[in-house]
């Protein structure tokens, strides 16, 4: 298992691919995303790496201001544990960026679902209700009986009532990033991903896709590097073409050239006419 990220949700939007086909899409952007612990399994007894994400400018309890003394790290808003089968190859305040991942591949995102507060058992559960009329009153929307008789004589832990509805740690699996934007740290995921704008996301390579990718470090530049040469291989390719075309257009016009010419010369002397 690789380093994830830690991203803002900064809202949904659509994107067309190569293709022309239009995707419903959410954008997250990483901000300030560096290193600020390490734990290794001779130590702690298991490999993790714990990211942060964003500044925190108000002022911060002594505990906290001398772990960021002693790492020499600025305060982070926001922190996460991510545990690894291998011990990382980063170090305390390295930073990190949406070249972590790269484009095709699967992910898993989670984050808290938005809260709705106290809800009743027909929205929170989809209970279809009691009757409309014959003698029901007052109860339309109630849920009904939750407890049994004297045996057990209770409700069970568990029972679909009315309660809280949202704000529950919530994973999407298997989403596909259609598109990176390293210059400003984007990262454009298919569907949707829970939780409101603004909210932090944790994500992760997919747990239910193999899939073979390349290392953390210049990810995108690997790609790019590896696309522009074959795009200067194929125009010195045909370079030598091209001139062999323009010696060819050169010579049938110098050919030309020269009849008009001699065409010329036979016309304006009579007796070259004659002798011809």
């Amino acid at each position: 298992m690789r380093e994830g990220l830690l991203a803002e949700k900064v809202g949904m939007s659509r994107f067309y691919d190569k293709d022309k086909i239009n995707h419903s899409v959410t954008v997250l952007q990483v901000r300030e995303c560096q290193v600020v612990s390490l734990k290794s399994y001779e130590k702690d007894g298991y490999n993790a790496v714990t990211l942060s994400h964003g500044n925190y400018t108000k002022s911060v309890d002594k505990p906290f201001k001398e772990f960021l003394k002693k790492n020499k790290l600025k305060a982070f808003s926001y922190s996460r544990e991510f545990k690894l089968k291998e011990r990382s190859h980063f170090k305390i305040g390295d930073m990190m960026n949406v070249s972590n991942f790269i484009v095709g591949q699967f992910v898993d995102v989670t984050s808290n679902s938005i809260g709705k507060g106290f809800a009743g058992g027909m929205k929170r559960h989809n209970f279809a209700g009691n009757r409309a009329t014959h003698g029901v009153s007052i109860s339309h929307r109630s849920h009904g009986s939750t407890g049994q008789c004297q045996d057990p004589g209770k409700v069970f832990k568990g029972k679909k009532m009315a309660g809280r509805l949202g704000n529950k740690k919530v994973t999407i699996q298997n989403l596909k990033i259609l598109n990176i934007d390293t210059v400003n740290n984007l990262i454009i995921l298919k569907g949707a991903v829970p939780g409101h704008k603004g909210s932090i996301i944790k994500i992760v390579d997919a747990v239910k896709k193999k899939q073979k990718i390349s290392l953390n470090e210049n990810v995108n530049q690997n790609i790019n590097e590896d696309i522009l040469p074959q795009k200067s291989k194929d125009t010195n390719t045909n370079a030598p073409e091209n001139v062999e075309n323009e010696n060819i257009q050169k010579g049938v016009g110098n050919a030309d050239v020269k009849e008009v010419e001699q065409n010329n010369q036979l016309i304006s002397d009579p007796k070259q006419t004659e002798k011809s």
